[in-house]
């Protein structure tokens, strides 16, 4: 596999991974994939530092149940990648429980041979 395909499947699990650790509630693991100024853009345009988005999926005002890949798309350009995939995702939050239609694009970049989240922005579509 050259290294063009070997990066996209690292940048899928990494993103996938991210996905289920929503899921799991897992905020540590998280950590460890997310950029230390990750920002999570909300479908609303609201720009959430990830410490408050962390602490809103530990005190489950956002809960993550599960998700379906409908389409995913990523874009490597040397140590950087721009990931774009359409899920749907059974979720709450702030109340509201529904499958959102939620397309992220996230922005990653490669460190010490790992992909790193820098950002994801989320819109519908």
């Amino acid at each position: 596999m050259d290294s063009i395909e070997d990066d996209k499947s690292q940048v899928l699990d990494v993103t996938r991974q991210l996905t289920q650790l929503m899921i799991d509630k897992n905020t540590a693991a998280m950590n460890k994939i997310l950029d230390a100024n990750f920002t999570l853009t909300h479908i609303t345009g609201y720009v959430q530092p990830k410490e408050e988005w962390f602490s809103e999926i530990e005190s489950e005002r956002m809960k993550y149940y599960s998700y379906k890949e409908v389409k995913i798309t990523v874009k490597i350009d040397g140590d950087k990648a721009i990931f774009v995939g359409q899920n749907l995702l059974d979720a709450r939050i702030w109340g509201t429980r529904n499958n959102w239609r939620l397309q992220q694009t996230m922005q990653l970049e490669k460190r010490n041979g790992k992909w790193i989240i820098l950002k994801s922005v989320a819109t519908t579509f």
